[in-house]
């Protein structure tokens, strides 16, 4: 029971982080800064990724794995952005870091969401099938995309100035 409350809870952290994260990429993408979805975004995603590691698993799982990179970029995105205020080379640091650690999120839930949905389970049971792979995939190629394109177009100045 505690498990499954405990489970119900990462997946809510998770879902606001992605759902913050999407709004947060797409200021970026517009050029705006949007300082309190990026704090709710920044905090639920670690939340996501601390809490991923209380499930009882044993050894050292790809969701692990997932977890400590997702920590590691949340680190740089967070530094980057408070730490060193977006200056210079910071902020495509800090817009990398952000993607990633959101292209991890929805990496994490695409996985689990071809475990948890029947129709989409019965296309992939294994994860190997071509369905699973092409989603994964298309999700890489347009992640990298809007990342380069945040990149660009993610000004911290310009946001300023206005």
């Amino acid at each position: 029971m505690i498990l499954r409350i405990y489970t119900i809870v990462h997946t809510l952290i998770s879902l606001v982080g992605i759902f913050s994260g999407l709004v947060v990429m797409f200021g970026m993408l517009a050029g705006k800064r949007l300082d309190g979805w990026t704090k709710w975004f920044l905090i639920t995603t670690v939340l996501t990724s601390v809490t991923g590691f209380a499930f009882p698993f044993h050894g050292f799982t790809p969701a692990y794995a997932v977890g400590a990179i997702s920590l590691v970029v949340l680190g740089i995105a967070i530094f980057a952005r408070y730490g060193r205020q977006l200056a210079g080379p910071w902020r495509w640091l800090y817009v990398i870091g952000a993607m990633i650690a959101l292209y991890l999120n929805v990496f994490v839930g695409i996985v689990q969401a071809f475990l948890k949905i029947p129709a989409l389970h019965a296309m992939a049971p294994t994860q190997t099938e071509p369905p699973f792979q092409i989603t994964q995939l298309v999700t890489l190629g347009l992640f990298v995309l809007l990342t380069i394109i945040a990149a660009i177009r993610f000004r911290p100045e310009r946001a300023l100035a206005r």
